[in-house]
């Protein structure tokens, strides 16, 4: 069983555009599971950190292929808090359906998640999300990621003091993705000009947030 992040008292399951990292734009179904080991003040999911709904592997695969799309995004929430169930699921489904993982990289996956995973994207958690470093830093984990090259590393700043705490852990550059910290359309134009400049200053890439340009903070797409 998996515990799926309740929306509108229904799964979290939907199919929508990737908003972030480097397939930003595909068309892809979303699984958002439900749980997480941390708690960022600026969560823009923070409804999956509660009680979810329990669906059985074989309706979630059932329910997936049916958008007969070519990309899963799974995520949270932390989804590698369900290693076993997601296991089950993914040999349900087709060895050809392309699947990313969005994670907060203080987890090490199972050797058959490793396998079969087409893209890691982690989000390591910096001092201003609210959680204490001891927490939400794991070298163990943030060195197997960074010895994946298909592991992307995705983190959300809010200034240019972000960069020292980034750079300390001595992660891939060439993998690095700046996002603004915003949770609104608004919020997200305003932030992205210092994030930009961020960019061009460490030769880093830009993450944008294309959910939130489309969509604002709406939730389920």
């Amino acid at each position: 069983m998996l515990n799926i992040a309740r929306l509108n008292s229904a799964p979290e399951i939907f199919y929508s555009l990737q908003g972030e990292g480097t397939r930003c734009g595909i068309p892809a179904v979303f699984l958002r599971l439900a749980g997480c080991n941390l708690a960022c003040k600026w969560c823009d999911t923070k409804h999956s950190w509660g009680n979810g709904i329990l669906c059985s592997t074989r309706d979630v695969a059932a329910h997936i292929e049916d958008y007969h799309c070519a990309s899963l995004v799974i995520t949270g929430g932390e989804p590698l808090m369900q290693q076993a169930p997601l296991e089950k699921l993914l040999s349900l489904l087709p060895d050809s359906l392309h699947v990313e993982v969005e994670t907060n990289g203080t987890l090490v996956p199972t050797p058959a998640l490793t396998r079969r995973i087409n893209q890691w994207n982690i989000s390591p958690k910096l001092l201003h999300s609210g959680n204490l470093p001891q927490k939400s830093h794991n070298p163990e984990a943030l060195a197997f990621f960074a010895s994946l090259p298909h592991a992307w590393f995705k983190f959300v700043v809010q200034s240019e003091q972000d960069w020292e705490s980034i750079a300390a852990l001595g992660l891939p550059q060439e993998r690095i993705l700046l996002m603004p910290c915003a949770t609104t359309r608004a919020a997200l134009e305003a932030a992205r000009p210092a994030v930009v400049d961020m960019c061009l200053r460490h030769g880093v890439r830009l993450g944008d947030r294309l959910h939130l340009t489309l969509w604002d903070d709406k939730k389920g797409v």
